[in-house]
C-alpha cells in the first residue's frame, strides 16, 4: 500500500530497522515534538484539549483544514511519554497537508511498520492514541460541515 504525503517516507525509514535501531530512531522523533505546537494567536476548524484514560498527560489536537488539506497542530503535556511524543512528530510530519478524507480512511497498519512488533504488543493501545485522537478530530471537522 501507498501511504499518503511524507507518511511513506517514514516508513521506509523505519521498516527495515532492528528493534534497538527503531527505538533510538523513536526517542529522535520524540525530541521534535514540541516543533508541532500551535503558535500564539493561530486559528483552527477544531481544538480538542482534554486528558484521557489511555494517556499519562493532557493533550490537545488542533485541527484546521486549507481547502481539503489537514493542517494538525498538538500541544502535549509535560508528562506525555517518548512512544507519544514520537508519535505526536510521526503523525505531524508525515500527514501534513494531506487531504483530510485520506487520512480518515487511513487504516492503522502503518503504526506496526513503524514501531514494531514487540513495542505494539509492550504498549498495546496507547500506541494508536495520537492517530485516533486526529482521526477524531477530522471526523468532528466533517460532521460540522455536512450538516
Amino acid at each position: 500500500m501507498k501511504y499518503p504525503g511524507n507518511l511513506q517516507e517514514i516508513i521506509s525509514i523505519f521498516e527495515p530497522l532492528q528493534e534497538e535501531e527503531r527505538r533510538e530512531n523513536l526517542v529522535h522523533f520524540s525530541l521534535g515534538a514540541d516543533k508541532w505546537e500551535p503558535a500564539t494567536g493561530e486559528k483552527f476548524h477544531i481544538e480538542d484539549i482534554r486528558k484521557d484514560e489511555q494517556c499519562i498527560d493532557t493533550v490537545g489536537i488542533f485541527l484546521r483544514i486549507e481547502g481539503r488539506r489537514a493542517r494538525f497542530k498538538v500541544k502535549l503535556g509535560p508528562n506525555v511519554q517518548t512512544l507519544t511524543k514520537a508519535m505526536t512528530t510521526i503523525l505531524c510530519r508525515g500527514l501534513d497537508n494531506c487531504d483530510f478524507e485520506e487520512i480518515l480512511t487511513l487504516p492503522e497498519d502503518f503504526i506496526e511498520k513503524i514501531v514494531g512488533s514487540p513495542l505494539v504488543m509492550a504498549r498495546s493501545q496507547s500506541i494508536y492514541y495520537m492517530f485516533s485522537r486526529m482521526k477524531d478530530a477530522l471526523g468532528a471537522f466533517a460532521k460540522g460541515t455536512s450538516g
